[in-house]
């Protein structure tokens, strides 16, 4: 099997998985399970309570659940402004991650040269992986503050435990950093290779003219053939010249 067929079908693997770990971490933002803590002293009483980035709920045994949005966003505190942030550009940067990785696919050709489709590759590998930062960044902060204060005796208020989303959360984005890093990897090898370092010019090697005493480059001339040494600096240049200097020609006539 061919190089570029196998780079073809890791780029389609890579692609599926950076799309569902996208899904995933979509899916969780209008989630609210987030955060849930159960509150039963008996069985007619109990009551759930769960909340995510936007609103919290509760719900009682006879299903009735209800759900209130925060009254205030100036109000909230930096956390949750910096977790709405982080949510917002995992999604965004992950779709734009798709786009650019599904023009840049091998077997799309929608781009350019090869060269191109590999850096344009290169780039929506790069976005799906800051898109799993953002996630990954996002969903560990959040479990450890719940844990933080869950294992916090003098934390009097109420304690929640994570929910399943952020659980779901954990697994998209480990799909976008792994996804995006084999993209990065192959799509750099053919992509952003070094260049060869570029040979040196040839320098001009000079010879003589019979009829003007300057110096023209080799190539200018036809008629004349260079042997080596062409040229060195300093001394004096040994040319093999193909053309023969033709003397003057006397016939007997002329000394008559």
């Amino acid at each position: 099997m061919r190089y570029r067929t196998v780079i073809m079908y890791v780029e389609i693997g890579c692609f599926v998985s950076c799309l569902c770990g996208w899904i995933l971490v979509s899916s969780t933002l209008p989630t609210e399970y987030w955060t849930f803590s159960e509150v039963s002293s008996n069985v007619l009483t109990t009551a759930n309570y769960y909340s995510n980035l936007w609103r919290d709920c509760i719900s009682d045994t006879t299903g009735v659940s209800d759900c209130k949005d925060y009254p205030s966003m100036l109000a909230l505190p930096v956390f949750l402004h910096a977790c709405r942030a982080l949510a917002v550009c995992a999604v965004i940067t992950g779709f734009f991650g798709g786009v650019l990785t599904l023009i840049g696919m091998k077997c799309t050709k929608i781009g350019g040269s090869e060269i191109i489709n590999a850096r344009v590759t290169f780039s929506g590998g790069v976005t799906y992986l800051v898109s799993g930062f953002c996630g990954m960044i996002l969903y560990s902060w959040w479990a450890n503050k719940v844990i933080s204060e869950f294992v916090d005796p003098n934390f009097k208020a109420e304690k929640f435990e994570l929910g399943a989303a952020v659980f779901v959360g954990w697994g998209g984005s480990i799909l976008l950093i792994c996804g995006g890093s084999v993209l990065i990897y192959f799509s750099a090898k053919e992509g952003l290779q070094s260049n060869s370092p570029k040979q040196g010019q040839r320098p001009f090697s000079y010879a003589t003219a019979h009829t003007k005493r300057t110096y023209m480059p080799m190539w200018a001339s036809s008629r004349v053939t260079l042997g080596p040494p062409l040229y060195y600096h300093g001394t004096r240049s040994q040319v093999t010249r193909a053309t023969t200097k033709t003397g003057r020609t006397f016939s007997r006539d002329t000394f008559l």
